[in-house]
């Protein structure tokens, strides 16, 4: 039997509003694989299309998804739109996250060509 002993913490709607939007995020492989791309460096719609291998409509709607959820921001400079992590602590919370998922279920990225962890 384990006992845990526990501590008050406050959880506000905006705390929970917020985990929800990091959730919903993360539900879709192609927005994951999005933010996992930006947590590298800022990128174009275009070449995150190309990189992903999914057509540029469906990578605009993916980027407007993670606008409204407050992940991302574009920065435009010139003709272009540059996409990155609206905070800079989305990329080691990114990192830490993937780690957990590793530590939790290890075959869910296994092979030497592997750069995940």
């Amino acid at each position: 039997m384990y006992r845990y002993e526990m501590t008050t913490v406050t959880v506000t709607a905006t705390h929970t509003a917020a985990l929800a939007r990091l959730g919903h995020a993360l539900s879709d492989e192609t927005r994951a694989r999005i933010l996992l791309a930006l947590r590298e460096a800022p990128a174009v719609p275009s070449d995150l299309a190309d990189a992903l291998g999914v057509s540029r409509q469906v990578m605009s709607n993916q980027l407007a998804c993670l606008r409204g959820c407050g992940l991302i921001e574009g920065v435009k400079e010139g003709r272009n739109t540059w996409y990155r992590l609206a905070e800079p602590e989305l990329a080691p919370a990114l990192n830490d996250l993937l780690r957990l998922v590793l530590t939790v279920n290890p075959s869910c990225c296994a092979g030497a060509e592997c750069t995940c962890a």
